[in-house]
């Protein structure tokens, strides 16, 4: 099992470069607002219960995914120190099953940031959408950092087509395109 672990600061396109390799490999995509969408009409956002759920949704879908073999692509936005924790888990709970986590950091630059975040698929998501949002995210967490002491391919798609970051993906990780 592989685990295509897609990370990086809101509006850089991690689920649109998700969907990219999904349609080239046939991965299924387990994005991060799949468990807010899940929990958030039941438990306020960021409230002790929603974080619980959130993280018991996210590990136990991986372990399973792990436990069956089942190729998978997460997406998450990883704040370097604050995150930590849950990205050991989910590396954990893949290696139990002799699964393989293969991390990506999708990086943009600001002003390309600002313009994505008040896109209109973002506001159909539920996603972040101001600008105002973005400053409070990138002034109060490290996104632009690296999960620790493993290899992540680094992208910057600041002008790099999903298509393009896609195919990248695929090459550096040696993933089976459909029809191959």
């Amino acid at each position: 099992m592989k685990l295509l672990f897609i990370y990086g600061s809101p509006a850089v396109g991690k689920l649109t470069v998700a969907n990219e390799v999904a349609a080239r490999t046939g991965i299924r995509v387990f994005h991060n607002h799949l468990s807010i969408d899940c929990i958030e009409p039941i438990f306020d956002y960021g409230t002790k219960s929603f974080g619980k759920l959130i993280n018991l949704i996210r590990v136990e879908t991986v372990r399973e995914a792990a436990r069956v073999g089942l190729d998978l692509i997460y997406t998450f936005c990883y704040a370097k120190d604050v995150d930590d924790p849950h990205v050991k888990k989910i590396i954990e709970v893949t290696e139990e099953h002799d699964g393989e986590v293969c991390f990506v950091l999708l990086r943009a630059d600001r002003a390309e940031l600002n313009k994505r975040v008040t896109e209109e698929s973002r506001r159909k998501m539920g996603k972040a959408k101001t600008v105002e949002m973005m400053d409070f995210f990138h002034e109060t967490y490290d996104l632009l950092s690296p999960v620790p002491d493993r290899e992540s391919l680094i992208i910057d798609n600041t002008n790099l087509p999903a298509e393009a970051a896609a195919e990248r993906i695929i090459a550096h990780f040696n993933l089976a395109k459909i029809g191959d």
